[in-house]
């Protein structure tokens, strides 16, 4: 009988990597496609998911919001990212230790691997696999960022996708989030997931320690740490 596993699921941005001011640029070209208007700003965007981002930036704006629209301007982010490919590449970069703890993760029989994410799923794809992280994840049991406006609403689709692949449940008991913000921090505890906080965005260690995280790293610089933070041993 094999052993249970725990479903580990990592945002993204400011968590693994940055892209620095490349997002903006690529929300501006999509903005444009999707709607024939200039993007003149955009809406916080710090652990929140796609779909809120876009409704509000299209508030902003004061053009009507619809399932339509949000899915015409997730269509022109998914045929826009690849055009910045290189740009990401060259700006970008994995933090520091994203890498090596992604690998010692992987190497597990114990961990599923995943994202929880409010990028959308081409573009969740497309950063890791800008810097060759995307072999370490299970991108179909992942969440994404039009699968719902609030972000804890995301842990509970990432859980039964896992359980369905891999034929077991997967509940707050046995789910870790790890993210860089006090959204990713509330996604777990209201969404079910146990949640290890990295102060590698914007959000220092005090901050996210408030926030209520289970445990809190500097970085992810020191994988033995990193990992029995993650799996609580």
């Amino acid at each position: 009988m094999s052993a249970e596993k725990t479903l580990v699921l990592w945002d993204i941005d400011h968590t693994l990597i940055t892209t620095g001011s490349l997002s903006r640029d690529i929300y501006a070209d999509a903005f444009q496609t999707a709607t024939g208007q200039v993007l003149r700003q955009v809406a916080n965007m710090a652990g929140r998911t796609e779909r809120a981002i876009a409704t509000d930036t299209l508030r902003m704006h004061h053009i009507e919001v619809s399932d339509q629209l949000l899915a015409t301007f997730g269509l022109a982010l998914a045929e826009t990212f690849p055009t910045y490919e290189a740009a990401i590449k060259e700006h970008g970069r994995v933090l520091d230790g994203a890498r090596e703890a992604l690998a010692a993760l992987a190497g597990r029989t114990d961990v599923v691997q995943s994202v929880l994410t409010g990028n959308i799923e081409p573009v969740a794809i497309g950063k890791l696999k800008a810097f060759e992280l995307d072999h370490f994840v299970d991108f179909e049991v992942g969440a994404y960022g039009m699968d719902h406006e609030e972000r804890p609403e995301l842990v509970r689709p990432a859980q039964e996708r896992a359980t369905r692949k891999y034929g077991q449940p997967f509940t707050s008991a046995n789910t870790v989030l790890i993210g860089d913000t006090p959204n990713d921090i509330l996604a777990g505890h209201v969404g079910g997931a146990r949640v290890v906080a990295v102060a590698t965005g914007t959000y220092d260690a005090a901050t996210l320690r408030e926030a209520g995280a289970d445990a809190v790293l500097h970085d992810l610089a020191d994988t033995p740490a990193v990992v029995r933070s993650i799996l609580d041993e």
